[in-house]
């Protein structure tokens, strides 16, 4: 077999935890100091690990000391020049992406002395929190860059056999269309294709080439190889999971308030949800339970704790907090 045919598998993961109302995402500095940050990834091995979870595990543990719980396979990742250059003749790495989600420990400073860190996941991908108000960024960089883009040959089809208007439209609620803050890797590779990027740049795309430096907005902080594409994979993932399994209760303590429980929700899926809507929805949906203990430093009245109800698991089958889309 030839250099340019061998294929080797690579394994990486979006490791997620949320700290107050920030969500956050785990990076790892490469063995090459030079090489920008990226989520934590390894080889996998088959001589040395039996399954593909293990060995993500293991990488995960040698690069950043956690033990994560929670693991889901996403994607796999195989195109050429997202990890290198586009005339690169070595091995082509295929890439299976995961999800995974922890809780963020209290001591960093052990992370910090093996070149790791949790960073915050809209850094990434600002256009995507919506928790506050409309982010200043589509209006100001992004939705300009895509009109022109799209006025160049608003008929051309893309990858995904639609106009770029059309993806456009549907990806970034262009025209009245609604934002589905599910569509986070539709966005991305729009703005990928779009050469809007760095990432774009960087793997020689033409539309980031046909644009000078100078004129390509800044739109967030960028990864190596394809790991933004994965992360924006993962959250799109769990944004969507959210509302039909209760895979936000491995992103929270033992005990809670429904106020903490909110703003989780609201971190991970990027936008407000009201207060009162939620709590019946919680209430409907009997994924929690009181404890009798409540929460004094609130900086007002006491508020009740609850748990999570993992007889819920048994009692049917797609217990989740279906809020809707935005």
């Amino acid at each position: 077999m030839s250099a340019a045919a061998t294929v080797e598998i690579g394994l990486s993961a979006a490791v997620v935890a949320v700290e107050g109302d920030a969500p956050l995402i785990l990076v790892a500095q490469a063995a090459d100091a030079r090489t920008p940050l990226g989520l934590p990834s390894g080889p996998f091995d088959p001589l040395t690990r039996r399954t593909l979870e293990i060995a993500l595990r293991a990488s995960i543990a040698r690069q950043t000391a956690l033990d994560v719980g929670y693991v889901e396979q996403l994607y796999t990742f195989g195109d050429r020049g997202r990890a290198a250059s586009p005339d690169d003749t070595a091995p082509h790495v295929v890439s299976i992406g995961y999800l995974a989600l922890t809780r963020r420990p209290r001591d960093v400073a052990e992370l910090a002395k093996i070149g790791a860190s949790f960073q915050p996941w809209y850094a990434f991908f600002p256009w995507e929190d919506w928790r506050r108000r409309r982010p200043e960024m589509l209006d100001a960089a992004i939705l300009p860059a895509l009109e022109r883009w799209t006025a160049e040959a608003p008929e051309a089809v893309t990858g995904r056999a639609l106009p770029r208007i059309v993806r456009a439209r549907q990806c970034f609620g262009l025209d009245g269309a609604p934002w589905d803050e599910e569509k986070v890797l539709d966005r991305y590779e729009l703005l990928y294709e779009a050469g809007l990027v760095e990432e774009a740049r960087r793997d020689g795309r033409p539309a980031a080439l046909a644009r000078a430096a100078a004129d390509t907005p800044r739109l967030g902080q960028a990864l190596r190889d394809d790991h933004r594409r994965i992360l924006a994979t993962a959250m799109g993932r769990l944004r969507a999971k959210l509302k039909y399994r209760p895979v936000v209760f491995e992103l929270m303590p033992r005990d809670f308030t429904l106020t903490a429980l909110q703003r989780t929700v609201e971190a991970i899926a990027g936008r407000h949800l009201h207060k009162q809507n939620f709590r019946r929805l919680v209430e409907a949906t009997a994924l929690v339970e009181p404890t009798g203990a409540a929460e004094t430093a609130t900086g007002g009245r006491p508020a009740q704790l609850y748990r999570f109800r993992r007889e819920v698991l048994e009692e049917r089958p797609a217990p989740g907090l279906r809020f809707g889309r935005g």
